[in-house]
């Protein structure tokens, strides 16, 4: 970061960004194993490393201007798109520490003729949450559950579908077939904040961007609950809120089997963002099951 100004308002197009990939992928695999291996204080350090970072922040703008599908929708400062010189701009004035401004609902028709709301973030807000996910999708990666698929690097549909095969292919089995209702809508704030865990700064810029509020219209709305779906970080933030489930049916199982050997294949929970299987050999297995989940979806407001 010792560059200066001048030198950093390169042409944009300019921009070597196989460096700066390569620059950011250093920083995250660093996070991943220091997050791996449980050490916190690194983890945090080289988070915040990357948050200042030029190479971090100019491929966040990047993401949100020119990568991502929504790029071309405006948020409540009706900035649909940037000139090159706009987006370095905006790259210089990333500041993990700035306001952070309500979101703007748009309604998207859904097939079955319903309409989904969205809450689409500031040009600005987009940026500094595509730069906080980089710096916190590695630390939860190295965390996360091995079946759970959705918004995820590197899994897809087909895996889960793989995942559920597997499970199947050996014996006959019962199904909860579940989604969780309102998921992005409902998750208890407090609770996600909790489990996130994580250093000061981060804490309040997720903080804010939960409670930020909406504009529909001309009119504003609290948000006491839930994470905007629309949000760059809140697929992130709604995986991290489910963190856990696997391991309630894996304790569940050990439970039944009364020793420390678990057989996978016999009792496992398959999550696809909000949808997920449980599967089971006995039909009582999946209704207590299902009421452990319910229990524990219950704390996270869901």
């Amino acid at each position: 970061m010792s560059k200066t100004l001048s030198n950093q308002m390169v042409e944009w197009n300019e921009i070597n960004w196989r460096k700066l990939e390569k620059n950011v992928y250093k920083l995250q695999k660093r996070i991943f194993q220091a997050s791996l291996r449980g050490d916190t204080k690194a983890v945090r350090r080289l988070q915040k490393t990357l948050m200042r970072s030029w190479s971090g922040k100019a491929l966040s703008v990047r993401k949100v201007t020119q990568d991502n599908q929504g790029k071309k929708t405006a948020g409540v400062d009706g900035i649909k798109s940037l000139t090159p010189k706009a987006r370095l701009t905006l790259v210089l004035s990333l500041n993990i520490n700035l306001h952070v401004s309500a979101t703007r609902r748009v309604w998207i028709p859904k097939s079955n003729g319903d309409k989904r709301p969205l809450g689409i973030p500031t040009m600005h807000d987009r940026a500094t949450q595509a730069l906080a996910k980089l710096a916190l999708e590695p630390e939860w990666e190295a965390r996360f559950e091995p079946n759970s698929y959705g918004f995820r690097p590197g899994r897809s549909a087909h895996d889960a579908i793989g995942a559920i095969f597997n499970s199947i292919k050996q014996s006959i089995k019962y199904v909860l077939d579940a989604d969780i209702s309102k998921c992005f809508d409902k998750i208890n704030h407090e609770q996600l904040l909790r489990k996130i865990n994580t250093f000061p700064t981060m804490h309040r810029l997720i903080k804010a961007w939960l409670k930020s509020g909406v504009m529909d219209e001309e009119q504003f709305f609290e948000t006491n609950s839930g994470t905007p779906q629309g949000g760059v970080i809140s697929p992130l933030l709604a995986n991290i809120a489910l963190h856990g489930m696997e391991q309630l049916v894996i304790d569940y199982a050990r439970s039944l089997k009364g020793d420390k050997q678990i057989n996978q294949k016999t009792i496992s929970l398959i999550r696809y963002a909000d949808d997920f299987v449980i599967l089971a050999n006995k039909i009582t297995q999946i209704a207590e099951m299902r009421e452990l989940v319910t229990k524990w979806l219950a704390k996270m407001g869901l």
